[in-house]
């Protein structure tokens, strides 16, 4: 009988280990569906950028607009600011700078600081914040070049 009684506990103690590990392999799953959603909502802001720069190259206040009104779920993208150093941010360049006319590229860049919400993978990569960059290049339809 009291062999029983010792695999009854074995068998919970056994459950909890692996119950655990399921969990985090759950959370860590559900961490990574969500910056996925989030870097493919700052693909396709990205796009719209370049799509609306495309045709107005010059106009960089309206590429930023169109950016930022993409979209505002799962990420406020209305926060953006039109820079390329730090934080979340949006940064246009131009093949070259010089020929902002049809036939050369704009390039939109979007970054976005991912907050980790999973505890151990925060220890894991020693940091708390994961950085998703989207980037979509393409050409100036208009103006033609002088």
């Amino acid at each position: 009988m009291k062999r029983i009684k010792t695999e009854r506990g074995q068998s919970l103690v056994e459950l909890s280990i692996s119950l655990v590990l399921l969990l985090l392999l759950l959370t860590g799953a559900v961490e990574f569906g969500i910056a996925f959603f989030q870097f493919v909502q700052l693909r396709d802001a990205a796009q719209e950028g370049a799509l609306y720069g495309s045709m107005n190259p010059t106009d960089t206040t309206g590429i930023t607009s169109r950016v930022q009104y993409a979209s505002n779920s799962p990420i406020n993208l209305t926060t953006f600011t039109q820079h390329c150093s730090s934080g979340n941010r949006i940064c246009i360049t131009y093949e070259d700078v010089s020929h902002q006319c049809e036939g050369y590229g704009i390039t939109v860049e979007l970054v976005y600081n991912h907050q980790i919400f999973m505890p151990f993978l925060s220890t894991l990569l020693n940091r708390s914040t994961l950085p998703l960059k989207a980037t979509v290049t393409d050409t100036i339809l208009t103006p033609v070049c002088p």
